[in-house]
């Protein structure tokens, strides 16, 4: 192992209680997305205390840290995000969360972690390097509503960036593993909202009333029932209504009814179908129950596509420090999106998942019981420095 390596993984290691202490106030002060000014405040201060160049942008919600900020450098960029999901924290820890209703369920506090992990190591070994490492860290907010990744770019976070690495935590996974994929990782995904708006009236009689209710339930059966039927059986689709509202009352049939949902598919060419899909069927309920039915569509996330090359570097740097036994191929997409997408239609880049469990019941992602095996912190923050320096040469 070259001096430079060494060196990467003796300051990590040297620092590790440190970044169980990051962590932790992280995963203790969680913040929702669009309100993460006191995670950008702290995370800040600790750049600061390194003695280590930051820009706050987006109005104090978003940082860029680093070697290299400016628009003429090639700098490789960390991203972390940092927002968390109102979901109540229900572990019996010291570090749960302290805000009723929020808190860090994806993982968020420890990506933010590991990147400044890197950082501080990047920047204590930066004499050793053989050759210019210019390098950035991105901590954006946002990432969990599909706008953060966006923001940044719009901000300026990824100019003069050659490439872009980030890891997301995997509770499907234990502790010490590593898994990645070449090519499409992410699908597209695409929210949508339902607005179904009929005539209320007296529960008893129905007959008078034109039940939103009624239709909504058609509707959500019928996309589950006919959206497979209708797209070829070889592309990957999945709909679902995540949430509906409507009414206030067992005896009184409202007069409106809002579905929430959202598309995954793994290209736009597939998502047009499904929209026109949608809307179609809408009409149908529509004349069948005599309620107008109108739907509306978000920009979307696009899919994330790991670059070949980058993607064979960062299993390297992952091979290098938790062993090539340890590193595994992802055979198909995921269907879940990440807003990583935002920054690869400006620098090709890769996204790996880093195993985070340890026991074979661990609690999933978005789970109110999540959390992690800290061990991930250092092993997270040595893939990372290390893919910075591989990918710079």
């Amino acid at each position: 192992m070259s001096d430079w390596r060494l060196a990467i993984d003796e300051h990590i290691d040297a620092i590790s209680d440190r970044l169980l202490g990051i962590r932790r106030h992280l995963h203790s002060h969680p913040e929702p997305s669009r309100e993460e000014f006191e995670s950008t405040r702290y995370l800040g201060n600790q750049l600061l205390a390194a003695g280590l160049p930051y820009k706050i942008l987006l109005e104090g919600r978003g940082i860029i840290a680093g070697s290299s900020l400016s628009a003429e450098g090639r700098a490789v960029a960390l991203r972390a995000d940092m927002d968390a999901l109102r979901i109540q924290d229900r572990k019996e820890v010291a570090y749960r969360s302290e805000r009723a209703g929020v808190m860090h369920a994806c993982g968020h506090d420890a990506h933010s972690t590991m990147v400044l992990g890197a950082a501080l190591a990047l920047q204590q070994c930066d004499d050793l390097f053989p050759w210019p490492v210019p390098w950035r860290a991105i901590f954006q907010p946002a990432e969990e509503v599909g706008e953060g990744a966006l923001q940044m770019v719009a901000a300026g976070a990824v100019e003069g960036v050659r490439s872009i690495v980030a890891l997301h935590v995997a509770p499907e996974l234990q502790v010490g593993r590593v898994a990645l994929r070449r090519g499409v990782m992410t699908a597209f995904c695409q929210e949508f909202d339902v607005t179904i708006r009929g005539v209320g009236g007296h529960a008893a009689r129905p007959h008078l009333t034109h039940d939103p209710i009624a239709a909504s339930a058609q509707y959500i059966s019928s996309i589950y029932q006919l959206i497979p039927r209708s797209i070829d059986s070889r592309d990957a689709v999945v709909v679902t209504f995540g949430a509906i509202a409507g009414g206030t009352s067992s005896n009184v049939i409202p007069d409106r009814v809002t579905l929430r949902g959202t598309i995954r598919t793994l290209g736009h060419a597939t998502a047009a179908k499904v929209r026109e899909r949608l809307l179609q069927i809408a009409g149908g309920v529509a004349e069948a129950t005599l309620c107008f039915i109108d739907l509306s569509f978000s920009i979307g996330t696009d899919a994330v596509v790991n670059d070949t090359n980058i993607s064979d570097l960062c299993r390297q740097a992952a091979e290098e420090v938790v062993g090539i036994d340890q590193v595994e191929s992802i055979p198909l997409p995921s269907m879940g999106a990440e807003d990583f997408s935002g920054y690869l239609s400006q620098a090709p880049g890769c996204l790996l998942r880093l195993g985070v469990a340890s026991g074979e019941r661990w609690p999933a992602l978005h789970s109110p019981d999540f959390d992690i095996d800290e061990r991930a912190l250092a092993l997270g923050a040595k893939i990372l420095a290390r893919s910075a320096v591989l990918l710079a040469r």
